[in-house]
């Protein structure tokens, strides 16, 4: 297949501009595209991503991928808008997968609506996908990579300081950089625990589902994969011997991880199943 092209286009977001990246074939219009849905702390051009998102689009979808206005990430990767990573919340996240979504239907990044649609989530970005994929009815296929189990990650003690001060203090390890997520992530969440809570949402989950997960992966336990692996009334899964949360894949990546090309090719299988 020719080489894929890559057009950059913005969407409004909950907090600020949406940073869509569309990679398609130039022979293809109207086929199926896949959404990637990237993690906390994560963005778009992260190691792994470009790499899967071309391999996509040689596959013979439109692969879009993208960073949520509450990122706070600009197009070379930096947290250039730290009010706006403050601002976050899993609604805003939420709502900002849903307008990019929306956006394959209406004309603001495809000329012809896809044929189908499927999702792509890694870590907190799965779960958005999940949720994305419960509530809409256009998702005919779900991949969720590392994907947390539930949203709320916070035991007691950490919430009361949290609520104390207002703020919550996180370390970008790539970059050493001090981020502050507002309290409001909890208030969200307490207002929307029934609607967000994961294993109860993927218990009626209809569409067609693959569940990725590294045997060792020391940000999101596999015991999160494994939980949601039971709570599905059905889903295929992939656990990834001795794998950590990225596959072998960093920022920025180095060489080919044998476990992220087992990743991308068990994904990219799925996808051919189920979305035409």
């Amino acid at each position: 297949m020719a080489t894929p092209t890559l057009r950059k286009l913005n969407l409004k977001g909950v907090l600020g501009e949406i940073l869509v990246d569309v990679r398609t074939s130039p022979a293809l219009d109207g086929g199926p595209a896949v959404v990637i849905v990237h993690g906390f702390k994560g963005f778009k051009d992260w190691g792994m991503f470009p790499v899967f998102a071309d391999r996509l689009a040689r596959a013979g979808y439109s692969a879009v991928s993208y960073n949520a206005s509450g990122s706070g990430v600009d197009d070379t990767g930096e947290c250039v808008w730290p009010e706006r990573f403050f601002a976050d919340t899993f609604s805003n996240s939420l709502a900002d997968l849903e307008s990019v979504c929306d956006g394959l239907h209406d004309g603001r990044l495809m000329q012809t609506p896809p044929s189908s649609v499927g999702l792509v989530g890694h870590s907190r970005g799965g779960g958005l996908a999940i949720l994305a994929a419960h509530r809409r009815t256009d998702i005919t296929a779900l991949v969720t990579w590392s994907s947390i189990s539930t949203l709320d990650r916070w035991s007691e003690s950490i919430r009361r300081e949290w609520f104390a001060r207002g703020y919550m203090e996180v370390t970008n390890s790539r970059t050493g950089q001090v981020l502050r997520c507002s309290v409001d992530v909890l208030h969200d969440l307490d207002l929307h625990r029934e609607e967000y809570d994961l294993e109860a949402r993927v218990e009626e989950l209809q569409v067609p589902w693959l569940i990725v997960h590294g045997e060792a992966d020391e940000t999101v336990p596999v015991i999160e994969g494994r939980r949601l692996a039971m709570a599905a009334s059905s889903a295929e899964t992939y656990f990834v011997p001795e794998a950590g949360h990225t596959y072998g894949a960093s920022h920025p990546l180095m060489g080919r991880p044998d476990a992220m090309i087992a990743v991308f090719d068990r994904s990219i299988d799925f996808l051919v199943r189920h979305l035409k």
